[in-house]
């Protein structure tokens, strides 16, 4: 396979009077000029200087001494005319003007690139939009009035506009070709070079102007890459620029086209493939390039049209690729410390100096700030973690004893007053960031070296008679600058795997092409509407319109295609998106001019079996399990065991607890502990004296306050007097109110007597099969006597009904946790009731969201209080629950949930 760089450079050597000393090669781009280096160090075999090799806009900048513009920088040069030009009473804030001034330099940039008269242009606009506007009256609005104003002041304020930035020697992107188009003549008599234009397909009116130049005074060539089954059909959107340049330029009126080649019409295996998501495309690629021999790898472009796609396929190469170039670079906004600085732009919106507390966590979290402060980020969540702190005051966070770390959460957190303010501190931020041990973290420092270019460009930008005054307004900037910007990748252009994006195969053939995302919307990319100018006008005055772009995307896909022998085109077939599914135009005519047709690859989803797991019961924790025993089993540990020997396994041997957090809203188990406590501390004066309508009467008066006070002990510092709290707060109170209510009706007629509150028990078993010592612990919510029947009473705020503490079959008592409420209570019956309290006890629940069913006493059949017979059938069922737990030769096995 013979090139386009190589036919051109076989043709101009074929020239015995070509000398490279007085040539200047331009092609579309950076990356084509170093392959047509590449061929030339190839193709000539004698000593000469490398001929002078550019990029368009290398040429374009060459010829008019104009510093470009970007964009951002753009935009702050026009605010700075647009203050001069339009008198105060209609001026807009900065933030207002951002909104529209980059579809309006959007706009300036085509008028210059295609050499439209401003004035007339403008004019011609102006008298438009006042035709089209809304009020066809007489007596306009003043929005209208304004509206038309405006219009009318563009022509003057382009004019302005580029006569400022000439004067200061700068340009945007299509002034400087309006300026080199002006400028070519006089720049061409200063030299003796020639120019060679290679690979050009859409070109503005100044590029046309200035290559026609270039050819009418005989100092050049140019070189369309062009096939001859395109150019012959007069409806192949391929050639359609160049068709019209051969038919309008009064070069090629002396001088036709002639030899085209006719790659296109030889044979080449074409595959259509539709495949669903990017993964789904990404591991079918690696299974192509897996099948490759060694030596065809680098002779392969794998053509991402959908970005997203890199870090999927970087994930899924095959062992057979072992360089690989990327062209298109990694956008810098994803990058992971890009994250970083979206939490500190979002922190800087609050209007308050307090802090929420996900924003800190967010950013005590960061990988970039654990590399660095590690042990100091890990302490300071801890404390705000156990301080319950959901609003933070930046002082209670800023006194730890690393004064770097205190100047970090300085920078990052603190509320600046201005934005120059905020970009200093996001640059000392970055110092800070950098650490020492730069060598250790080169990926790592690239990233901060690449956000301190941007946010000491920035602060450059605003240090000029800043317009911005807000931080909402610096974001936007911020975001737009970012997402202009990308790490180039390290990588051979001539060597290994090519991942490209589909404008960096201009000019360059590949011998294995795999286009990726041929997908209507992506390829081509559809309408957009991004300018000020309408359609009607912008045909009338030759500027571009979505079908020039539709023909520039068909002249890059099918030139990718003209010499290359193996051709797959992936499209995603998933309907979840717009467009998304639905295969490009591009494929369709494919279709129809070869008589192809799609195939459809279905990734192979095994099915996934969940296998329960079961863990061995090793000497190590076997020993752990006796340590346990001795120390005592508690209730809620054996009906753990219970529900799930898997659970039991990971919270008391591996001794693997719920991750602490935060509660911004109260959680179940927070508003548990706080009413059992609340209780605790009302009735703790009654504990040994039998309960009065009086008493209850006096705990009515303190239990508002009670609740409160629990509420900041176990709660710490977060808010409860607003939001979901203050609802929970009043439930909390609600609870407290119902069950001195019932408390106080049971008194009726009854004689109730406080034994212990919160009692601590503790019980040592008897059993036979073990040899090692067992006991059972716990704390009982309740103990007291009622008409003389002592009462063993369990606390729960969540729903229990009676038919959960009724017993029915003892041997799902150790095996269903259906009946672990009494399990729970028969535990806590062993731990105090002495042989001689058989049938004098009951045991039973106190359920806060089912008061009126009082107290559910624990029973079997009709039969309420605790018999001997009872505790004997209990015994054997605790038995043999803590058999299992100890026996070596039974694992613990995982039950469904």
């Amino acid at each position: 396979m013979k090139t386009f760089i190589e036919e051109t450079l076989d043709h101009l050597l074929s020239n015995p009077s070509f000398d490279f000393s007085k040539t200047t090669f331009i092609l579309p781009s950076k990356r084509a000029g170093n392959f047509l280096k590449q061929v030339i160090k190839a193709k000539v075999h004698t000593t000469i200087f490398m001929p002078e090799v550019l990029s368009t806009e290398d040429f374009i900048a060459q010829i008019t001494g104009l510093i470009p513009l970007d964009n951002t920088s753009s935009i702050f040069e026009l605010y700075q005319t647009y203050k001069k030009t339009i008198d105060k009473e209609h001026q807009e804030s900065f933030d207002s003007f951002y909104a529209w001034a980059q579809t309006l330099i959007y706009d300036f940039n085509e008028i210059d690139r295609y050499l439209i008269d401003a004035d007339h242009f403008f004019s011609y606009l102006s008298r438009i939009q006042d035709i089209n506007h809304w009020s066809k009256g007489e007596n306009q609005t003043d929005l209208v009035k304004n509206y038309l104003w405006f219009w009318k002041q563009l022509p003057q304020l382009y004019k302005n506009f580029t006569q400022h930035i000439l004067e200061e020697g700068k340009a945007y992107q299509g002034l400087m070709y309006r300026e080199a188009s002006e400028k070519i003549g006089n720049y061409v008599k200063q030299t003796d070079q020639n120019y060679i234009f290679i690979g050009f397909n859409a070109l503005n009116t100044a590029e046309q102007q200035l290559i026609q130049h270039v050819l009418k005074e005989e100092r050049g060539e140019i070189f369309w890459d062009v096939d001859h089954a395109f150019y012959h059909n007069p409806n192949h959107e391929a050639s359609l620029f160049i068709r019209n340049y051969v038919k309008n330029w009064d070069y090629f009126k002396e001088n036709p086209l002639q030899d085209l080649p006719k790659n296109y019409e030889q044979p080449k295996q074409i595959e259509l493939i539709g495949i669903p998501k990017n993964v789904g495309q990404a591991k079918y690629i690696a299974q192509i390039l897996k099948e490759l021999p060694p030596e065809e790898i680098s002779q392969t472009a794998v053509v991402l049209n959908d970005e997203g796609l890199l870090p999927v396929l970087l994930n899924s190469l095959p062992e057979n690729v072992e360089k690989i170039n990327i062209t298109m670079g990694l956008p810098l906004g994803d990058t992971p410390l890009a994250s970083l600085f979206e939490s500190l732009f979002k922190i800087q919106e609050r209007e308050e100096d307090q802090l929420y507390f996900k924003w800190v966590l967010e950013v005590l979290k960061h990988p970039f700030v654990l590399q660095i402060f590690s042990s100091e980020s890990e302490q300071l969540q801890k404390k705000i973690i156990e301080s319950n702190l959901v609003f933070i005051a930046l002082d209670t966070i800023k006194d730890t004893k690393n004064a770097e770390f205190n100047e970090f959460l300085e920078l990052a957190f603190h509320l600046h007053a201005s934005t120059q303010s905020f970009i200093d501190a996001m640059i000392q931020l970055i110092q800070i960031l950098r650490g020492k041990e730069m060598k250790d973290y080169a990926l790592e420092t690239e990233y901060l070296f690449h956000f301190n270019k941007l946010f000491v460009q920035l602060k450059n930008i605003l240090q000029e008679q800043s317009p911005v005054d807000h931080i909402k307004v610096l974001y936007k900037i911020y975001r737009d600058s970012l997402s202009s910007q990308s790490l180039d990748f390290a990588g051979s252009p001539f060597d290994g795997l090519q991942l490209m994006g589909m404008l960096e195969t201009r000019v360059i053939d590949y011998k294995n092409v795999i286009l990726t995302s041929v997908n209507e919307g992506v390829l081509p990319a559809g309408k957009s509407n991004n300018s000020f100018i309408p359609y009607d006008l912008k045909k009338e005055y030759g500027l571009p319109t979505y079908k020039e772009k539709d023909a520039v995307y068909t002249y890059h896909f099918y030139r990718l295609m003209q010499r290359a022998e193996n051709i797959h085109i992936l499209y995603n077939t998933e309907q979840d998106g717009l467009n998304a599914g639905e295969k490009s135009r591009f494929i369709t005519q494919l279709e129809v001019e070869r008589k192809l047709t799609s195939a459809f690859v279905n990734p192979k989803v095994p099915s996934i079996s969940h296998q329960l797991i079961e863990i061995a019961k090793t000497p190590e924790v076997i020993q752990k399990l006796e340590k346990l025993a001795a120390y005592g089993f508690s209730p809620s540990a054996l009906t753990t065991y219970i529900r799930n020997p898997l659970d039991f396994y990971k919270r008391y041997v591996l001794g693997i607890k719920d991750e602490q957090a935060v509660e911004e809203t109260v959680a179940a188990n927070t508003l548990g502990t706080i009413i059992h406590d609340s209780l605790e501390h009302l009735f703790l004066p009654y504990v040994g004296k039998e309960i009065r309508k009086e008493d209850i009467d006096q705990l009515f008066k303190l239990s508002d306050q009670e609740v409160l006070t629990q509420f900041k002990n176990v709660y710490k510092n977060a808010a409860i007097h607003k939001g979901k709290n203050l609802l929970i707060h009043e439930v909390a109170k609600r609870y407290l109110y119902n069950f001195l209510q019932s408390e106080k009706k049971e008194l009726e007629g009854h004689s109730v007597k406080i034994i212990s509150l919160e009692a601590e028990e503790k019980i040592a078993l008897n059993i036979p099969q073990l040899q090692v010592p067992v006991s059972i612990k716990g704390k009982v919510d309740r103990l007291d006597s009622f008409d003389g029947i002592t009462r063993i009473i369990d606390y729960k705020t969540g729903k229990v009904m009676a038919s959960d503490v009724s017993i029915k079959d003892w041997d799902l008592l150790g095996t269903d946790y259906k009946y672990s409420k009494a399990f729970q209570v028969l535990c806590y019956a062993k731990m105090i009731l002495k042989e001689e309290d058989y049938d004098k006890a009951q045991g039973g629940i106190i359920s806060f969201k089912n008061l009126k069913s009082g107290f559910l006493a624990l029973k079997e059949g009709k039969e309420t209080l605790i018999t001997a017979e009872t505790m004997r059938k209990f015994d054997e069922v605790l038995n043999n629950v803590i058999i299992e737990i100890l026996n070596p030769d039974i694992p613990f096995k995982e039950k469904e949930v």
